[in-house]
């Protein structure tokens, strides 16, 4: 499902199966999940609807951000993740930014892999694409592209 209203997405066709893609999302965030030089460290991922998501990111110069807090709303393994952060873990209403959706399609001998950034309004969209979604997530996405396809070569 798609068009809504203020959604920015990426996506790309990776040379690996589903199974590998899901494994590296899942289990390797830490290696792709933020452009590099920064890092991303998962402090939780409670992987089940209502379950806790909290990422934190650090800078190649002390920087930090977040950590970025929400709540798994959907959950398919293979094939499907959603999340938000209008709620931090036990339903607890925050300000929220954007709810993500990150899809796992097979295509041919490969996965279709789609992040998209669904935002509440045109000003939250606006203030994303400002901080940087392109080139942010298209980075995150070459950078988890060639972790499945290193992976799927190495398997």
């Amino acid at each position: 499902m798609s068009g809504a209203e203020h959604e920015l997405s990426v996506t790309c066709l990776i040379e690996a199966p589903r199974e590998i893609c899901w494994k590296v999302w899942t289990d390797l965030k830490d290696e792709w999940f933020c452009p590099k030089p920064w890092r991303a460290e998962v402090i939780e991922e409670d992987m089940r609807p209502g379950g806790r998501s909290a990422v934190q990111m650090f800078g190649p110069n002390g920087e930090e951000t977040g950590p970025m807090e929400g709540i798994f709303l959907e959950v398919v393994p293979g094939a499907r993740v959603v999340t938000t952060d209008a709620y931090a873990a036990g339903w607890i209403p925050q300000s929220p930014f954007m709810t993500a959706i990150w899809d796992f399609a097979a295509e041919g001998d490969g996965t279709r892999f789609t992040a998209t950034a669904r935002h509440w309004d045109a000003e939250a969209m606006a203030r994303h694409e400002e901080m940087g979604f392109h080139p942010g997530w298209d980075e995150m996405m070459a950078q988890f592209k060639a972790l499945c396809e290193t992976s799927a070569a190495s398997a």
